[in-house]
């Protein structure tokens, strides 16, 4: 499945690469949707949401590291025909696109394993990171609020050595566990408050880096989206019609390699190809279920606004 916006050359315009970045958000918002009407009346799913960040980080993970093996490009870049490329690499292309009269073919490198790594890097464990910045803030801001309105109702003064005996095992134990349990709750809110101080400045930083980056793109004064893509050396261009012919053979070349490394008695060789026959059915659909859950999302949005 593909989108596709408008544009010539291989530079993407300005509006792919914004649906892009936005797909992740708005995938996001609808499997959390999806999995809040399903716990109504399935309630173990409330686990899931109780772990939102983890679960959603763990599939991305699993679809960035697919996307990237096979297309070089990210889960949403791939849906929008896009591609990652060197930086070198992709200005050749460029200089190529702009020369038709030119005999050389465009070249064509794919990323090194590096800036795979690095890429899953900025894609998936960057934004869980965030995220759980973000849900600490929260928390600080309304805890916050919660003592300005009603005071604080917590006994900072109560000493626990006052009132138990000195020569009673069963005091010393529960004065240690109360002692370590208090510990750690000191800590716990001293991490909050530096979060609570730290994060709204981390914040307008990177949102400040973000919009620099693509006003500079949307005027085409750099060929870098994001900051990210920057530090990678790595430049987003639209794959060419060969390359979206190969990727199939490439995906087969892949899986062929794989399957050719089972190891084991046939029962086993057969057990593994089957799982593997499964994940890779899972993989191919993904996209598709995925994008299909944003659309059911987006549709029933307003109804759920009134």
């Amino acid at each position: 499945m593909l989108f596709q916006v408008g544009g010539q050359g291989s530079r993407p315009t300005f509006f792919e690469m914004a649906a892009a970045q936005q797909l992740p958000a708005s995938l996001r918002a609808a499997l959390t949707y999806s999995l809040g009407v399903f716990a109504l009346r399935r309630p173990f799913l409330h686990r899931l949401l109780d772990y939102e960040h983890e679960s959603f980080a763990l599939l991305m993970l699993v679809l960035e590291t697919h996307s990237l093996r096979t297309t070089d490009a990210s889960f949403a870049e791939s849906l929008y025909g896009l591609r990652r490329r060197p930086a070198n690499v992709a200005l050749n292309i460029h200089a190529s696109t702009l020369s038709p009269d030119s005999d050389n073919p465009p070249p064509n490198s794919p990323l090194q394993r590096r800036q795979k790594v690095l890429s899953v890097v900025f894609l998936v464990v960057l934004p869980y990171l965030k995220s759980k910045l973000h849900s600490i803030y929260n928390r600080e801001r309304e805890a916050r609020l919660q003592a300005t309105l009603w005071g604080d109702d917590q006994n900072e003064g109560f000493d626990a050595t006052l009132s138990f005996e000195e020569d009673s095992p069963l005091s010393r134990a529960t004065l240690d566990s109360d002692s370590n349990a208090s510990l750690r709750e000191r800590l716990r809110k001293r991490l909050q408050k530096i979060v609570g101080f730290c994060y709204p400045w981390l914040h307008a930083t990177t949102e400040g880096l973000q919009f620099a980056y693509q006003l500079l793109y949307l005027l085409d004064a750099t060929g870098y989206y994001s900051l990210a893509l920057h530090a990678l050396g790595i430049q987003v261009c639209r794959a060419t019609g060969q390359e979206m012919m190969d990727t199939s053979s490439r995906i087969s070349k892949i899986r062929s390699r794989e399957r050719e490394r089972l190891r084991g008695p046939q029962w086993l060789k057969t057990l593994q190809g089957a799982l593997l026959s499964c994940m890779y059915t899972v993989l191919d659909y993904a996209q598709t279920g995925l994008i299909a859950a944003v659309f059911f999302f987006k549709v029933r949005w307003p109804f759920l606004s009134s």
